[in-house]
C-alpha cells in the first residue's frame, strides 16, 4: 500500500512523510495511530488526527451522518484530551473512533472505568506525583529511562493490578539500577557523574591538555618563579603541573623526556605525554564502566521492556480517568433499541446545569418515560432547553460508540450505524431546505440503524409546509424502524402520529427574582408544551423604561392575555418585596 491511499495523504504530505520517515515507517507509523511520529515528520496535527482517525476507523467514522454530529465528536474528543497526563496521550485521545463491536467497546469501557477507580482513590499528593512523573516522561521525550522512572513514580503512589498490572511483580531495585545506568549511557558514551574515578581522569586529562596546548605559558610562568638552572627548572615545572592536575609530583616527573634540547621541549614533552597516557586511562575507564552501566540495563531488561511498553497505555487510561472522574461519568448499558438517559448533563455547558430523565424506543431503565415509542416529538417554550437536550443524547451515544462512560447516573444506549444530528439553522431559504434534506433523509433510508436528532423544521421552511415534512419524517422514521427526536413549535399543526410516536413538552413556569425565564428543562411525556410568552411580554413591560415603549408592550399583553401578564408581574413583584 502506498501513501497517498490513505485518506487525507495527498502528494505533498506524502512527500514529507517520506523525505522525513520513509515509505515503510511512515505508513507503519499511520497503522499505528502514531500521532507524534508523523507530527514530528511535519504534519500539522490537526491533518495527522483526520489522517489517522479514517486510517484506523474508516467504517467507524461513517457513524457521524452530519457535520453537526462530528462537531460533537470533535468537541468531545477535545474536553476529553484535555485531562490528558501526557502530550501523546492528548494525541491517542484525539484519534479515538467509534468501535465497530459492543464486545469491543465492554473491554475499552472496562480498563476506563477501572483506571478511574484507581484515580479516584489517589490523595491529592499521590495525584500530584503521578503527574509530575508524566511531565517528566513527556519533556525527556518518552525515552526508556523516562518511562522506567515514571513507572516507579506510579507504584510509589500506590497503583496495582488491571490497568497497571504491567508494572506488579517487576524488581523495583533492579529498575532503579537500570533507571541509572540509561540515565548514565549517552550516545557519546558515558555521561559525567556516572563514576567518581572517570570523572578524575578526565579532569585531569583535560587540565594536561589544556597545558600542553598554552607550553610556552607554562614555561613563562615557571621562569617568573625564579628558577636558575636546568634542575630547579625541570623540579619547578613538575611541581606547577601537579598542582595545576592533581596529579602527585611522580606522576608528572614520570612523564617527563629524557634528553630533552632546552627548557621549552622538557615542558612540552612532559605535558604532551601526560595528556596522552590520562586520555587512554580515561578511555580505558569509560568502556569497563560502560560495560558494568549495559550490564545493568541489561539484568533489567525484561522490566525496562515491559514498562516501557506499559507507560504510554497507562498514559492513554489514566488521561480518560481523570476526564471521568471531572464529569462523573457512569458506565452505559450497551444494547437495546433506544436509548434512554437518566440525570444526564451536557458536557458543553458549564455552572449549574439540571440534569434531565429521557428516553426514546426500547429500553430497560427504570424511569417515568414510556417504553416502545420510536419517535418524540419535543415541544416547549423558547429557551427551553430543547436543543440541549438533542445534543446530550447525541453526547450520550458518540461516548458510548466509543467505549467510554457517559455524563448520565444511568443509561441504556442502543446500537446506531448512523447519528443524524441537525442543529437548528436560521437560514430561510430554498437551497437551506434541500440541502438540509439531503443530509438527513439519505441515511434514515439506508442499511443499517439511524438515530434521528432533528431540531426545528420551520427554521428553514413556512411553518405550514415544515409540518407537513416533519409528518412525512416522523413516519418515514418509524416505517424504516429507526429511532428519532424531533424538536417543533408546530405540534398542534402535525396530522395524527403514528402509534410509534409521542409528543413530549417543556414547560416555562414563570420568571426569577431577576425576571429571568424560569424553565423546567425536564421534558414532560405524552403532553404538548407551551412557549408562554405572556413571561416573555411580562419581562417586557417590567423592565421597559420608556413610557411609549411600555405602552407598546401592554398591547401586546393584550393579545396574549392581559390577565396572564398582570399574574406573571405580581409574582415577580411578590418574589422581589420577599427578599
Amino acid at each position: 500500500m502506498r501513501l497517498e491511499q490513505y485518506w487525507g495523504v495527498g502528494p505533498k504530505t506524502a512527500e514529507t512523510l517520506r523525505g522525513s520517515l520513509g515509505e515503510e515507517a511512515a505508513i507503519a507509523a499511520i497503522e499505528a495511530a502514531d500521532v507524534r511520529a508523523l507530527v514530528d515528520a511535519g504534519v500539522p496535527r490537526g491533518r495527522a488526527t483526520r489522517v489517522l482517525r479514517r486510517a484506523n476507523g474508516k467504517e467507524a467514522m461513517d457513524l457521524f451522518g452530519t457535520r453537526d454530529a462530528r462537531e460533537v465528536y470533535d468537541d468531545l474528543l477535545d474536553i476529553a484530551a484535555s485531562y490528558a497526563v501526557t502530550e501523546h496521550a492528548a494525541d491517542r485521545v484525539r484519534v479515538l473512533t467509534p468501535l465497530t463491536s459492543d464486545e469491543r467497546r465492554e473491554e475499552r469501557l472496562d480498563d476506563v472505568l477501572e483506571a478511574r477507580d484507581a484515580w479516584a482513590d489517589l490523595s491529592e499528593a499521590d495525584r500530584e506525583a503521578v503527574l509530575s512523573a508524566f511531565a517528566e516522561y513527556d519533556e525527556a521525550g518518552g525515552t526508556d529511562r523516562a518511562a522506567v522512572e515514571c513507572a516507579l513514580a506510579l507504584r510509589e503512589a500506590g497503583l496495582r493490578g488491571g490497568t497497571f498490572a504491567a508494572l506488579d511483580g517487576v524488581d523495583e531495585e533492579g529498575l532503579r539500577e537500570a533507571a541509572d545506568a540509561l540515565a548514565a549511557l549517552t550516545e557519546d558514551g558515558v555521561a559525567a557523574g556516572a563514576d567518581e574515578r572517570l570523572d578524575r581522569l578526565r579532569e585531569r586529562a583535560t587540565a594536561a591538555r589544556d597545558l600542553a596546548d598554552s607550553a610556552f605559558d607554562v614555561v613563562e610562568t615557571v621562569r617568573e618563579r625564579g628558577a636558575r638552572d636546568a634542575d630547579a627548572f625541570r623540579s619547578a615545572v613538575v611541581e606547577y603541573v601537579a598542582e595545576e592536575t592533581g596529579l602527585t609530583r611522580g606522576r608528572v616527573e614520570s612523564a617527563g623526556p629524557e634528553g630533552a634540547v632546552d627548557g621549552a621541549d622538557f615542558v612540552g614533552a612532559t605535558l604532551r605525554t601526560l595528556a596522552d597516557e590520562l586520555e587512554s586511562e580515561a578511555d580505558e575507564r569509560a568502556a569497563e564502566v560502560r560495560a558494568e552501566l549495559e550490564a545493568d540495563v541489561e539484568a533489567g531488561g525484561a522490566d525496562v521492556d515491559a514498562v516501557a511498553s506499559a507507560v504510554g497505555t497507562i498514559a492513554f487510561l489514566l488521561s480518560l480517568a481523570r476526564f471521568a472522574v471531572a464529569h462523573d461519568l457512569a458506565r452505559p448499558v450497551l444494547g437495546g433499541d433506544g436509548v434512554a438517559i437518566t440525570n444526564a448533563r451536557n458536557l458543553f455547558l458549564s455552572g449549574d446545569v439540571q440534569p434531565v430523565t429521557y428516553a426514546v424506543g426500547d429500553h430497560d431503565l427504570d424511569i417515568e418515560a414510556p417504553h416502545g415509542n420510536r419517535v418524540a416529538v419535543l415541544t416547549g417554550a423558547n429557551s427551553g432547553g430543547k436543543t440541549t437536550l438533542l445534543e446530550t443524547v447525541c453526547q450520550v451515544v458518540v461516548l458510548a460508540s466509543m467505549g467510554l462512560p457517559v455524563p448520565a447516573d444511568a443509561a441504556d444506549v442502543g446500537r446506531f450505524d448512523t447519528v443524524v444530528f441537525h442543529r437548528r439553522h436560521a437560514s430561510f431559504n430554498a437551497g437551506v431546505l434541500e440541502s438540509t434534506l439531503k443530509s438527513v433523509v439519505p441515511p434514515l433510508v439506508s442499511e443499517g440503524r439511524t438515530l434521528m436528532l432533528v431540531d426545528e423544521f420551520e427554521a428553514i421552511t413556512e411553518p405550514g409546509r415544515a409540518a407537513d415534512l416533519l409528518n412525512g419524517l416522523v413516519e418515514l422514521t418509524v416505517d424504516r424502524g429507526a429511532v428519532g427526536v424531533y424538536v417543533t413549535h408546530l405540534a398542534e399543526d402535525l396530522s395524527p402520529l403514528p402509534d410509534a410516536a409521542r409528543v413530549d413538552g417543556i414547560f416555562a413556569e414563570g420568571l426569577t427574582n431577576d425576571l429571568d425565564l424560569l424553565v423546567d428543562y425536564q421534558p414532560r411525556f405524552g403532553v404538548v408544551g407551551k412557549s408562554t410568552p405572556e413571561f416573555i411580554v411580562s419581562r417586557l413591560v417590567a423592565n421597559a423604561g420608556d413610557r411609549a415603549v411600555r405602552q407598546g408592550f401592554e398591547e401586546l399583553a393584550s393579545a396574549v392575555g392581559e390577565e396572564a401578564v398582570q399574574r406573571t408581574l405580581s409574582d415577580a413583584e411578590w418574589a422581589h418585596g420577599e427578599e
